[in-house]
């Protein structure tokens, strides 16, 4: 069972997608299940997480019924207002919905890099280990310290790090992010997923070869057990076809560790996010 462990959809909206900037007009419109569908199709993809792009409640439920509709979503990663007074009380409505597994803020657009680990924040992640909810760290390296502080703090929550926390690949600079790397996976419930790196990268010129010593240092201090395949589609678009990014990683891993494929492919995100094999693909 092959698990794309972080894909997005969205309808193109210029005020909700301000992100979006005039370098990446090629992804300025409508990425929805049907798109997706065939890349799935082409590049042997059983299921996928999706993950919110927007900070609203309204993504969140956008998200959860795309995932209704569509069985090969297999698990939502929604957003929620992780510092509001009311949050208890909206964690216990979204527990409803099966397929929501876990949120993300977008802590990399915070002016402040210790965002991750103030009081009020803090005390909001600590509300998710009780309704069985993973977060997602989406952060730049300069953040990596905060992160490392949120991790230990919280030995009980299960964290995921996203996009290897978007190393420099494009100036091939290691440092101080390896070192910030290998701290933070001492935790032992931090995951990390082999996503995003491609944008971090030439998006005209990259080579794999490029990859290669972030993926060593992140291979070397996770190992295979807690690291993931994801696209980042179609984010990933501004540099790569899907079938690209994927065999970047199938590439790496062939060479260095081809009995591990499995667990990177699938069988760690089915582990992470709590899924199980259904009628369907996987359903959660």
């Amino acid at each position: 069972m092959v698990i794309d462990a972080h894909q997005h959809f969205w309808h193109y909206d210029p005020q909700r997608h301000g992100w979006i900037t005039d370098a990446m007009s090629a992804i300025r419109r409508d990425f929805l299940p049907s798109q997706f569908e065939s890349e799935c199709v082409a590049n042997g993809v059983d299921a996928s997480v999706l993950v919110q792009v927007d900070q609203t409640e309204a993504e969140t439920r956008f998200l959860l019924q795309l995932a209704e509709q569509y069985p090969r979503i297999a698990a939502v990663i929604g957003w929620i207002d992780l510092l509001a007074p009311s949050l208890a009380e909206r964690l216990q409505y979204f527990s409803q919905f099966q397929k929501l597994h876990g949120f993300r803020h977008i802590a990399q657009a915070e002016p402040d890099d210790r965002f991750l680990v103030q009081r009020a924040f803090l005390d909001g992640i600590s509300l998710l280990r009780q309704f069985n909810f993973v977060y997602e760290i989406l952060i730049y390296p300069r953040q990596l310290p905060a992160a490392i502080e949120l991790a230990s703090h919280l030995p009980d929550q299960p964290f995921v790090l996203d996009h290897l926390a978007k190393p420099f690949i494009k100036a091939r600079c290691l440092e101080p992010w390896a070192t910030h790397m290998r701290i933070l996976a001492q935790s032992k419930n931090v995951q990390c997923k082999l996503s995003g790196m491609v944008v971090e990268a030439d998006w005209h010129a990259w080579k794999p070869a490029d990859f290669r010593p972030y993926l060593d240092v992140v291979f070397d201090a996770f190992g295979p057990e807690r690291l993931m395949f994801g696209s980042d589609w179609p984010v990933c678009l501004l540099a790569g076809s899907y079938a690209r990014v994927k065999e970047l990683v199938a590439d790496y891993v062939g060479r260095n560790c081809p009995q591990h494929k499995e667990k990177i492919f699938g069988d760690n995100a089915a582990r992470f996010y709590q899924l199980k094999a259904g009628h369907h693909g996987l359903a959660a």
